[in-house]
């Protein structure tokens, strides 16, 4: 009985496995649908220096191209070497532009502004001003709570509405629901721009999808992010009046 037992648990055991195998290898080899132009149509990308040289004029029309948000600034002292080249560039083909500052959790929020006010311009026919809010190619420092929205705190209060609009808050699902989620009135009234690569995020708690990190648009050689507009944002009259 003992022994009919055991074999018994050891076929449940490998049965489990075995499922859990072929669901994984299902999720891996399903093929994820980027957004349709129909359902998502004001998509755009977002760049930095590592895009190289881009062909504004060929970016210009291309419908999956609406909008350009380029890195501008990174912590206290960093600027991006292409931001102000891109900015004029964005702005000549009449293409939708943002910018956004990667916020560094090893510098103090008002240093990170000042470095903001020196670089970026404040133009009204540019989206709100993105802050970039990850791990990934930060420093070292994990945050408590306390801390992240008492330098985000300072960060704006140093900007004192220099760039209108609510602030779009960049992140991916780990970081939201580390800091944000139940969270929110702890930090200034922002919209979100969700990092969600393969899996549609709900559209109810976010403005921006960054969707791919491995997008093709013709201008820029090698991959590029790749972003849609969730119908109905907040960001929806930007993408109503001309680029000037």
């Amino acid at each position: 009985m003992r022994r009919v037992f055991l074999l018994l648990i050891t076929a449940i055991i490998l049965t489990a496995v075995a499922c859990g195998a072929y669901l994984a290898y299902d999720r891996a080899t399903t093929p994820f649908s980027p957004p349709s132009l129909a359902d998502y149509p004001i998509q755009g990308i977002d760049i930095s220096h590592h895009q190289g040289d881009i062909d504004w004029a060929r970016l210009k029309g291309q419908p999956k191209v609406r909008f350009a948000i380029m890195k501008a600034t990174e912590g206290g002292d960093h600027r991006d070497r292409k931001f102000a080249e891109n900015w004029q560039a964005a702005k000549q083909a009449g293409i939708i532009r943002g910018a956004y500052h990667f916020f560094t959790f090893c510098r103090p929020g008002a240093e990170q502004a000042d470095n903001v006010i020196a670089t970026i311009p404040a133009e009204a026919d540019a989206l709100p001003l993105a802050l970039d809010l990850e791990f990934t190619g930060n420093c070292g420092k994990v945050p408590t709570l306390d801390e992240l929205s008492a330098e985000i705190a300072a960060f704006y209060a140093r900007l004192n509405g220099r760039y209108p609009g609510e602030p779009l808050f960049y992140m991916n699902e780990s970081f939201f629901e580390q800091y944000f989620k139940g969270n929110e009135t702890r930090f200034p009234p922002h919209t979100l721009w969700i990092r969600s690569i393969g899996q549609q995020p709900d559209c109810r708690n976010w403005s921006l999808w960054q969707f791919a990190d491995d997008g093709k648009v013709e201008g820029i050689k090698g991959a590029v992010d790749l972003n849609a507009l969730c119908p109905g944002s907040a960001l929806d009259p930007y993408f109503m009046r001309p680029v000037s």
